[in-house]
């Protein structure tokens, strides 16, 4: 089968690998039909996150179910499934408390594992990792779009609107203007946010912000953008939701937090660790600082009821659509912020 393959920073090839296969009785066999280059990929495709030549790639599955092991109970072929980007068995103490990716028998694709960007998967843990799609959304197309970004910054973005304490008339900021702050926009709204400011450098994404409930737009940069914001909060937002995980945006969640306030943070902090933290403004002002790698699998369910009904669809989030054969041209698109997101269809 066909399948990206890392090589060196900058070098991803589509080449030949072995098809997967069952190897223990609880995995599946999964055919991808649509998959995705996030944003986190970057950081090894950039050469900040040490990477092995010869590791695959992607992370957002979705697809159909081609064989089962002999203990799956969930799942039989021809199933159509999603699944978030950490596997988990569904069923340990962090699984139960809706913390799948703590999940002690947990992992997750690509690496060394079989990656997403590929014609097919072998799916550990597939009871508990596998979200069986409806039948009702077979055939459409349209649909089977929507519910795709429940994979990962869907998810992801509805993690920060949570962690952040977002309700129903809150005032939030969204820092960030790439794919998770697009979606973290979204589930502000979702929620019942009356109003939404999102911060980004990028007028084309800051358009589409508003497209997804952003009520105000903030454009500009360092402490011009923080004292804007604290301008039109008269003082700062008390729900603020960080989707970048750079030390300079964390920084400037935490300036634009309003004191006893909470920050839902969900950007992959790479580099930001030598950045340094102000711990004593977030103790001197009483901030409260939460989030982490959202437990998608968690998620799904509600988020995928939404999509059904018509009332979410985080898809105009990809702004690119590609084969798996362009998917080195994908990881340049986003490395040179061409793209927003990529969505690959097989």
């Amino acid at each position: 089968m066909r399948a990206a393959v890392f090589h060196e920073p900058g070098d991803i090839r589509v080449e030949d690998v072995p098809d997967p296969s069952i190897e223990a009785p609880t995995d599946a066999i999964l055919r991808i039909t649509r998959t995705a280059i996030c944003g986190s990929d970057l950081w090894f495709y950039r050469g900040h996150r040490d990477y092995e030549a010869g590791w695959r790639t992607g992370h957002e599955p979705m697809g159909v179910v081609e064989d089962v092991g002999s203990e799956v109970r969930s799942l039989e072929p021809g199933d159509r499934v999603l699944a978030p980007f950490a596997i988990s068995d569904g069923t340990c103490e962090f699984c139960r408390q809706g913390l799948h990716t703590s999940c002690v028998h947990g992992n997750v694709w690509a690496a060394e594992h079989d990656g997403a960007q590929g014609e097919a998967v072998r799916a550990p843990q597939a009871d508990g990792t596998l979200v069986k799609i409806p039948e009702r959304a077979e055939g459409d197309a349209s649909l089977l779009r929507a519910l795709f970004p429940l994979t990962d910054v869907m998810g992801t973005g509805h993690h920060a609107a949570v962690s952040a304490g977002v309700e129903a008339g809150s005032t939030c900021v969204v820092v960030g203007d790439g794919a998770v702050g697009l979606c973290a926009v979204l589930a502000a709204q979702r929620l019942g946010a009356e109003r939404i400011i999102a911060m980004g450098h990028h007028e084309e994404r800051l358009e589409k912000a508003r497209g997804f409930g952003a009520t105000d737009i903030v454009s500009s940069r360092g402490e011009e953008a923080v004292e804007e914001v604290r301008e039109m909060t008269r003082g700062g937002a008390r729900h603020v939701m960080e989707c970048v995980g750079a030390a300079s945006a964390i920084e400037t969640a935490i300036s634009v937090c309003r004191p006893g306030g909470t920050i839902g943070y969900v950007g992959v902090p790479f580099g930001a660790e030598d950045g340094g933290l102000d711990m004593f403004r977030l103790f001197r002002e009483n901030i409260t600082l939460q989030g982490g790698i959202a437990p998608v699998r968690a998620y799904i369910p509600e988020l995928m009821d939404d999509v059904l009904d018509g009332t979410l669809d985080p898809s105009p989030v990809f702004d690119t659509t590609i084969g798996l054969e362009e998917v080195p041209d994908g990881y340049a698109a986003m490395d040179e912020r061409e793209s927003i997101k990529v969505m690959v269809e097989l």
